[in-house]
């Protein structure tokens, strides 16, 4: 039996580290347990975060082990080796994968009953990796997808149309990377069709193919920013929150996140990033939003690329 505001952090480097630190703000959670290869480094997170707490709502905040997690509802996994300047989140993969067979194999010797939530990169890749891993449903291996992504693009189309970014309306989907594709055909700002509302608000031109290069800048911006300052970590741990409150108010919200793609646009076997119905059990349906074919044929090559790369992997690295 688990507890439903108890979770974990696996991992407590840049990532790991921001997001216990934010789910702390949250107060979705009564108690966190800090998971790290390097026990003083969890301890050390442990402790500094605790120190805050008198400005916050009262929880439990310590560095533990595996042990620890027999009844947490929420296990986020943001253990692995780090990006480096220059190269691909899908570089990572083999690494990455083994520091995954420990991880998960700790895991699922002390529960079964958690909701796995991986965040670590290349994130498609490695939640296939841990669904395999630890024998879990599909609905309880869930990761962080394109639900990044996809905030940076509204963010960027809302400063560009001069309009709050929560009115914006569209996803990222596919790989979170370099194949994800922007869903534009479906764009809106609070129901109005992205195209209209160019064409009335006279930006743009009128022409909505003229947001196009603010994707690119979404694509590329994880690279920017590990060049800048050497890693990525305050919005990907507001994304892990978000999916968190989702999961722990079973909100039953739809986000995109990475998840199990059987039948969905033709596709079998792989995870990427599409929008789900998450809620208290996970994934509780993935959704075939309509796709125009250009849509369509990315989405197919972006699938196309994870399973080249689970193939490279081979079954005996998954099991």
């Amino acid at each position: 039996m688990f507890n439903i505001q108890k979770c974990a952090v696996i991992g407590c480097g840049f990532v790991g580290a921001t997001t216990a630190f934010s789910l702390m703000q949250s107060g979705l959670f009564s108690e966190m347990v800090l998971i790290d290869v390097n026990r003083k480094k969890a301890e050390g997170e442990a402790m500094d975060l605790t120190h805050g707490l008198p400005f916050l709502s009262p929880m439990q905040i310590y560095a533990g082990d595996y042990r620890d997690l027999y009844d947490a509802s929420l296990i986020v996994i943001t253990a692995g080796a780090g990006q480096k300047p220059g190269e691909t989140r899908t570089d990572l993969v083999h690494r990455n994968v083994e520091i995954f067979r420990t991880i998960v194999n700790q895991i699922v010797a002390y529960t079964r009953d958690a909701i796995l939530l991986v965040v670590s990169n290349p994130v498609d890749v490695l939640t296939y990796a841990a669904l395999k891993m630890s024998g879990y449903p599909p609905n309880r291996v869930i990761g962080s997808g394109t639900v990044l992504d996809t905030a940076r693009l509204k963010h960027l189309v809302g400063e560009h149309l001069g309009v709050d970014s929560r009115n914006v309306h569209t996803f990222i989907i596919g790989e979170h990377g370099d194949s994800e594709l922007p869903v534009w055909s479906s764009a809106n700002v609070s129901g109005i069709d992205l195209g209209h509302f160019c064409d009335i608000c006279a930006t743009c031109g009128g022409d909505p193919d003229a947001l196009q290069p603010l994707f690119a800048q979404v694509r590329d911006s994880a690279y920017h920013i590990i060049e800048a300052k050497g890693a990525t970590y305050y919005a990907i741990a507001l994304a892990v929150t978000r999916i968190a409150a989702s999961i722990v108010r079973d909100e039953n919200s739809v986000l995109p996140v990475s998840t199990l793609v059987d039948g969905h646009y033709g596709l079998q076997d792989v995870c990427l990033g599409l929008p789900a119905i998450v809620g208290r059990d996970g994934v509780r349906e993935v959704l075939e939003i309509p796709l125009n074919d250009r849509e369509f044929t990315c989405l197919r090559a972006s699938a196309d690329k994870m399973k080249q790369i689970i193939a490279e992997l081979g079954s005996l690295a998954l099991c």
